[in-house]
């Protein structure tokens, strides 16, 4: 039986190559396929909704200025998501939000009781100071380590650590 190709046919590399021939279909089928991931992504770094819609709107600008520097060396997703947290840094204007604490503490696990919900935890994560939810969430959500967290946000490696540490600390005692 014969099947119309839908959306979710088109391969990642086709669908790059109609964005770049400007066809504004291929363009609004790109941005669907990825606002509600870059979005969360956006929102969780910036815990304000115009902020993270902000941050999305401009992201997707660079993304399709900027997609023939796309080379396909990682996921157009894994792409973008860079460019959104770049976004959502720039938005945030991050000077000055990051304290100074005990580095001896690092890396000590958060323990949580096994009832917690998402929704719990979603509200504990978004009720850290930006700076510590910034590098929580880089760090132990999107995986990157603390020297590329350091870089991106022009902090000391010990500062990302710091932060986490900070995070980690308050989410014990508001989760418990």
């Amino acid at each position: 039986m014969f099947r119309l190709a839908t959306p979710a046919d088109i391969s990642e590399s086709d669908l790059v190559e109609r964005c770049r021939s400007n066809d504004r279909s291929a363009q609004r089928l790109l941005y669907d396929r990825y606002k509600r991931a870059m979005y969360t992504t956006a929102f969780r770094i910036l815990n304000d909704y115009d902020n993270a819609n902000d941050a999305l709107q401009d992201a997707f600008v660079d993304v399709f200025r900027n997609l023939d520097q796309f080379s396909f060396r990682s996921t157009l997703g894994a792409w973008i998501k860079t460019i959104v947290i770049r976004q959502a840094l720039r938005k945030q204007q991050l000077e000055g939000r990051f304290l100074t604490l005990d580095e001896s503490a690092h890396d000590q696990p958060v323990v949580v009781r096994d009832t917690l919900t998402g929704a719990e935890l979603d509200t504990a994560i978004r009720s850290l100071p930006d700076g510590a939810r910034t590098v929580f969430l880089l760090v132990e959500v999107e995986g990157y380590g603390h020297k590329e967290v350091a870089e991106m946000l022009g902090i000391a490696e010990g500062t990302s650590k710091s932060q986490v540490n900070y995070a980690r600390k308050l989410l014990r005692q508001r989760l418990s």
